[in-house]
């Protein structure tokens, strides 16, 4: 989802769309297209499927944006809505704090789906009256009929359907247990998705039906995401409490943005041993990363006037993390390349008081799955014996 076409804000939340959803509205069109045949010309038929393609696209947008808004109401950041082959999806860089977030959030998408639905049941019946057969009775009809679909789809109980969210959210509440709930919903998700994939493959044995391929398509990724939501909460329980400062470097080497290539080829930071460094603008606040990969692939002779801010990568937001943030939260939302990637950690001012890589991550991991503090430096607890043990 890296790479995507910026479609504007929506209060202050950024959308976008990834080149996959051109499929997903080409798809629409044809389907729609298809549906509309005999109720207008040619050209009527396609214009109106295209323009209901389109529709049911920007209900995809608001299903998503209202999860969004909901989630930024209970105090969770949200990064941006992407709309790609499959829908939506919302990525928030936090997790709820309590049960009933969880559930008020994930029940937001659905309900809207379910609310747009009605208003479109509404608008068909209103233009049935003056022409029950024409197109734009049908596409209204169409639009009821796909919002409903979607969200009853959404609230089948398996992770990451937004039943399965709900699931969780009732697990949690009931037993205060966020792991438990958290797995129980992840492998309702693998479950659910092993269901479609079986149905998709005998549609398309048994009847012949390209749908049984969308059903497919469906299933493994409700197995993949399930199986990654699994991974994410085994790492928060191997992380625990831990918190962003008990791994982080402290007062990291930055490199100032408006820095030339050369000026940090020629400085102390070429002797520190690092590969990955954050870039900082006048007043201290981290706003990119640099790895030597970033800075190797500008040309020589380019390297004396190209600032290290223009061959450095932004930061995205869920890079940025404060120092008592939980880390299962971070780890969680940053994707970590080695030797590439790295989050950086701020103060309340803003300004960049630490770093964490890749390499932290794993080897907070490893540490807490031996029962050893994650905080270098440490002293584990030990058994008495092993101090009183007697040398020869």
């Amino acid at each position: 989802m890296g790479r995507t076409l910026p479609l504007g804000r929506i209060s202050g939340i950024r959308l976008g769309a990834h080149w996959s959803a051109l499929v997903t509205v080409g798809l629409f069109t044809w389907i729609l297209g298809s549906y509309l045949t005999g109720t207008a010309t040619t050209a009527v038929v396609w214009a109106t499927a295209v323009i209901g393609a389109v529709m049911l696209c920007a209900a995809l947008l608001a299903h998503e944006l209202a999860h969004s808004l909901i989630a930024r109401r209970n105090g969770v950041r949200v990064e941006r809505i992407v709309l790609w082959l499959l829908g939506g999806v919302s990525e928030l860089t936090d997790e709820p704090r309590e049960a009933r977030a969880d559930l008020r959030i994930a029940l937001a998408g659905p309900v809207t789906s379910l609310a747009i639905a009605l208003v479109a049941f509404a608008g068909a019946a209103a233009s049935a009256a003056a022409d029950p057969d024409g197109p734009i009775t049908a596409v209204l009809v169409w639009l009821a009929v796909m919002n409903a679909v979607l969200g009853l789809f959404n609230l089948l109980p398996g992770a990451p359907l937004d039943g399965g969210r709900v699931l969780r959210a009732a697990i949690w509440w009931r037993t205060g247990d966020r792991l438990r709930a958290a797995t129980w919903a992840a492998r309702s998700g693998q479950v659910l998705g092993t269901v479609l994939l079986m149905l998709g493959l005998a549609e398309l044995i048994l009847f012949g039906h390209l749908g049984g391929v969308w059903l497919m398509l469906l299933g493994w990724f409700l197995q993949s995401a399930a199986f990654a939501e699994l991974t994410v909460a085994g790492l928060r329980h191997r992380l625990g409490d831990s918190k962003v400062r008990d791994v982080m470097t402290a007062r990291p080497v930055a490199i100032p943005a408006a820095w030339s290539i050369s000026e940090l080829l020629h400085s102390n930071a070429v002797a520190t041993g690092h590969r990955v460094f954050p870039v900082v603008d006048d007043a201290g606040h981290p706003t990119a990363v640099v790895a030597w990969s970033d800075l190797a692939a500008v040309a020589e002779p380019a390297r004396a006037t190209t600032t290290v801010g223009r061959a450095a990568r932004a930061l995205p937001t869920g890079a940025i993390a404060r120092e008592d943030e939980p880390l299962s939260d971070v780890a969680s939302r940053a994707v970590l390349r080695p030797n590439l990637d790295a989050v950086a950690v701020i103060d309340a001012d803003g300004r960049l008081t630490g770093l964490i890589t890749s390499t932290d991550l794993v080897l907070a991991c490893d540490r807490s799955a031996l029962g050893l503090p994650l905080r270098i430096g440490e002293r584990p607890r030990l058994p008495s014996a092993i101090y009183e043990g007697r040398t020869p």
